[in-house]
């Protein structure tokens, strides 16, 4: 991207990850739902454009940054400010005042589960499906556990919890994810104390067939069986005892992990990729709205070279019907020409569809 004199430049890591997302992300539909909240003009100063907002809101989430480092990223970046719109020449950054009381308002009418919701609903509507498989798992989002506050002491919201040997603070996102397409269709917020189990049945969408899991969720058949009467329990078994190790056991679970590792690349692109590894704000309201938010832009950063791909083949199929249609004008006598097919592997429809409200 060149902004002045420069003879040279180059599109860097950046602007092509910005540049997919801005074409995958349903604005329209996910303006619709912030707007009956937003404020109107008139009586005062006129707010900002929506859009322009929630652009701004989804860099802080894909790059982790605060409500004053997002003001400052975008007049530092001339490839994020191409990506919100903003020309510093006729209008400055929205400030960090602003962007925060955007923040608060989305988190005041719980507007990231909707954004789940919707965004789920925009992939079905492209074709891609929920099937009848889903992978239950949780991770911890830490939180800091320092006491040198106001109040002196640490978020009476989180809680620690030991894992192995180590012992850690915070919150834990349980999520319920598609087993052949990954995306996260229903997602929880607990303190990092509860158990994975406890939280089970709200992490399926009632039509499954099958279940995967690991260890943490051994024992559930009966709980599974309730929720989804026509589910197989797939979830790993025990096989290391004090005595002896079961080697069937062992590469039943193997076998097993080939499905349920699949969940691992959700949470690898949400805290590796994303950075959410450490809670901002205080409080579970909060820090879950933000986790709905996350895992809708982690639904469509995982599938966003087959909506693009799709996206192209409906725009060359729609310019070659065009082409047909003025060469039959120009020459009404001539044979009409074949409609052009699409490749095959554009049009992804599964078993079924589902979608789960967010508890």
């Amino acid at each position: 991207m060149m902004t002045g004199f420069e003879r040279y430049t180059k599109k860097t890591r950046r602007a092509v990850f910005l540049e997919e997302m801005g074409q995958v992300v349903p604005w329209g539909e996910l303006c619709a739902l912030i707007e009956p909240h937003y404020p109107k003009a008139g009586g005062g100063r006129p707010p900002v454009g929506v859009e322009r907002m929630l652009r701004i809101y989804f860099l802080q989430q894909w790059f982790n940054l605060s409500d004053p480092g997002v003001e400052e990223a975008l007049y530092d970046s001339a490839v994020m400010r191409s990506f919100v719109g903003i020309d510093l020449g006729c209008e400055p950054v929205p400030d960090e005042t602003t962007v925060c009381k955007f923040r608060h308002l989305l988190e005041k009418h719980k507007v990231g589960g909707k954004m789940l919701m919707k965004v789920n609903l925009y992939l079905q509507s492209q074709g891609v499906r929920i099937t009848t498989g889903t992978i239950v798992d949780a991770t911890i989002i830490h939180a800091p556990s320092s006491t040198k506050n106001r109040e002196e002491k640490r978020d009476p919201e989180m809680h620690q919890t030991k894992k192995g040997k180590q012992w850690y603070f915070g919150m834990k996102a349980h999520v319920g994810v598609d087993s052949k397409t990954k995306i996260i269709h229903t997602a929880v917020v607990t303190a990092a104390n509860v158990a994975d189990v406890s939280v089970l049945p709200e992490l399926l969408h009632r039509e499954e067939t099958r279940v995967w899991g690991d260890q943490a969720y051994r024992g559930q058949r009966a709980v599974i069986r309730e929720c989804a009467p026509h589910a197989q329990d797939c979830t790993q078994r025990r096989y290391r005892y004090k005595y002896y190790v079961d080697e069937l056991e062992r590469a039943k679970n193997r076998t097993k992990s080939k499905v349920r590792s699949k969940v691992e690349h959700v949470f690898g692109v949400m805290k590796l990729k994303f950075g959410f590894v450490k809670v901002r704000y205080r409080g579970l309201k909060k820090n879950a709205n933000r986790l709905f938010v996350t895992c809708a832009l982690v639904n469509l950063f995982l599938l966003r070279k087959k909506l693009l791909r799709w996206a192209t083949a409906k725009t060359s199929s729609q310019r070659n019907r065009l082409s047909g249609t003025n060469r039959r004008m120009a020459y009404p006598h001539a044979k009409p020409m074949k409609p052009a097919q699409s490749p095959a592997g554009h049009h992804l429809l599964l078993k079924s569809s589902a979608c789960s409200e967010i508890p």
